[in-house]
């Protein structure tokens, strides 16, 4: 395995893999990594000939106030635990050899991210898009892999490929959760241990408005205020939003018919943001 940090040299190296027709697949990432990510890292190794993946704590997608100087950062550790699942190159840059100087150009999908996250946490949805492009631009993967966990990113992700035609396939692996439904997240680590227990409350919620749709509710404020009340029961839960949304455009629904809808919340334990989803009329 091998760590490079210049990004002319890693689109060097990907050219040359592609000249040599081998399968690229990216985790793109933020490092700090646990069984989420190495789920990915899992799928792209059985799909892909050549595994990428990079680690980079993006500025551009934290809002002020938010945590990115304390965001985990460990590239000993997680190169170690790259090296365990064979992958092939680890793109690690620093934030100049992203953001050059001078750098003014920015990535911005209209729609998709002015609600839930894109509300919540202004500006997010831009730097996301600007350093997916980027990243996508360098590796020019066949795949790349991104977790259900953060469904709102999913879509705007695959939009974003769409639009600017991208030959990437993106590929969504269902969300990876502790012994308790917590879904697995590097913030989980900020959490206390009364915190981390208390916060499965968040999948019992969703797990109820499952269970009440397949009961036959179909109303979509009826299902939020089940997930609404069962985590305003905790006390250290503070809710951000309880959103019933069409799975593809994230437009409210009242009615659930055939579509794919998304139940994604947003909640607060302590200084700690988690985020989570359940997806309900699932195709197949």
């Amino acid at each position: 395995m091998e760590i490079i940090n210049r990004k002319q040299r890693m689109a060097s190296i990907a050219r040359k893999l592609r000249r040599e027709s081998k399968t690229i697949g990216f985790v793109p990432t933020m490092g700090a990594l646990h069984e989420g990510h190495l789920t990915l890292v899992k799928e792209a190794r059985q799909m892909s000939g050549i595994v990428i993946v990079s680690i980079f704590v993006n500025p551009s997608q934290f809002g002020p106030g938010e945590d990115f100087e304390k965001y985990p950062r460990d590239l000993t550790d997680d190169a170690a635990l790259l090296a365990e699942y064979e992958v092939d190159y680890v793109f690690a840059p620093d934030t100049d050899e992203i953001y050059g100087e001078g750098f003014s150009t920015y990535v911005y999908v209209e729609g998709l991210t002015e609600t839930l996250e894109g509300a919540s946490r202004p500006g997010h949805f831009r730097g996301v898009a600007t350093v997916v492009t980027i990243l996508l631009n360098t590796v020019r993967p066949d795949f790349a892999f991104f977790g259900s966990k953060d469904a709102q990113q999913v879509g705007v992700v695959k939009k974003l490929t769409r639009d600017l035609g991208f030959e990437t396939e993106i590929v969504v692996v269902p969300t990876v959760r502790e012994e308790s439904g917590l879904a697995m997240s590097s913030r989980n680590a900020y959490l206390t241990d009364e915190e981390r227990q208390k916060a499965s409350i968040i999948y019992q919620a969703l797990r109820d408005a499952k269970i009440a749709f397949r009961n036959g509710e179909r109303n979509g404020s009826a299902l939020a205020q089940i997930v609404e009340s069962k985590i305003a029961s905790e006390p250290l839960a503070r809710i951000d939003y309880v959103a019933v949304v069409d799975n593809d455009a994230l437009e409210p629904v009242d009615k659930i018919e055939d579509k794919e809808v998304l139940v994604a919340v947003a909640v607060r334990f302590g200084k700690v943001r988690l985020i989570d989803n359940i997806v309900l009329n699932r195709r197949q």
